[in-house]
């Protein structure tokens, strides 16, 4: 294998990981999957080490290839920054994968996209949605956008901006259940868990004092926009940030309730894999959002 064929076998190694597929990963890179196979095949050979499980179903990784795969993305990366910066065009190239939640995605993401891409049209996106928080280096994600606190401070990360939270709730349900006067009366109330940080405790902030009280309801959810989507249709009170239920507060199918009472305000990082070097394209990409993101909703990093 010479090092041309070397270095194509390694990333092509890559894509079959994170699609999980040799059929997908050819079909990504333009290649037949006999091909895909016979490469990886090689690539194994050369290493000393199966990478890869073969499954009629899917394709995953061995512990070797988990570790292989840690240990290549770096490596491949500062690649990538070296070929950019001996081009000297600037331009991005490749494939950004970028860690969100669905309602970020809707929302605020994609519907700026068109805009990124149009800047760099040799660059190619893939948008993983999880309102979860991906395990960056094993799922290969170049730049994860994360609402809330930081836990891994040996991750580095960017700030992009913040947002407010909110509590709101539907005409339908205020009309049925009447409109809580005070935090204390959220106990009574029926609330929509979802998968955000305040879980089954909301805290407010009023005039220099700092309450907490204790909510529960009938429905939980695992994605912060069907909470939204609960929340329209009567099933009770939701706390989200204002950026994720903005649409639905302005056109009156949900209605800010205890506004005068602050539960505070939610950072969106930019998180890149400890340990890593940022890909150009997923450092370009924080850069963008916090230029396009820049409002009252989401109030931009400077």
């Amino acid at each position: 294998m010479t090092m041309n064929d070397h270095l194509f076998g390694l990333r092509l190694f890559l894509r079959v990981a994170r699609k999980g597929s040799f059929s997908a990963a050819g079909r990504e890179m333009n290649i037949p999957q006999p091909t895909v196979s016979r490469v990886i095949s090689q690539l194994e050979k050369e290493v000393g080490a199966a990478l890869l499980i073969r499954t009629t179903r899917a394709v995953s990784l061995t512990e070797a290839g988990s570790d292989f795969m840690a240990r290549l993305e770096p490596i491949l990366a500062a690649l990538e920054e070296a070929e950019q910066a001996a081009r000297g065009d600037g331009e991005l190239r490749g494939i950004l994968r970028v860690g969100l939640s669905s309602s970020l995605a809707i929302r605020a993401v994609v519907p700026r996209l068109p805009v990124f891409l149009q800047r760099h049209p040799e660059l190619k996106v893939e948008l993983l949605m999880d309102d979860q928080r991906q395990d960056l280096v094993t799922e290969g994600v170049d730049v994860a956008l994360r609402f809330g606190s930081l836990p891994d401070s040996n991750a580095l990360a960017k700030r992009i901006g913040s947002t407010p939270r909110v509590i709101a709730a539907a005409p339908s349900y205020l009309a049925r259940a009447g409109a809580p006067r005070l935090p204390a009366d959220l106990a009574t109330h029926s609330v929509i868990v979802g998968p955000s940080i305040a879980g089954h405790v909301w805290s407010f902030r009023h005039e220099g004092t700092v309450f907490s009280v204790r909510v529960d309801g009938k429905l939980s959810v695992s994605v912060n926009e069907v909470s939204t989507v609960a929340a329209v249709a009567g099933l009770g009170i939701v706390s989200m940030s204002l950026a994720g239920c903005l649409k639905e507060i302005e056109d009156g199918s949900l209605v800010r309730i205890l506004s005068e009472w602050d539960m505070g305000t939610i950072e969106l990082n930019a998180v890149f894999a400890a340990g890593r070097a940022a890909k150009p394209s997923a450092r370009a990409f924080a850069d963008f959002l916090i230029e396009e993101l820049d409002g009252p909703v989401l109030m931009a990093a400077r």
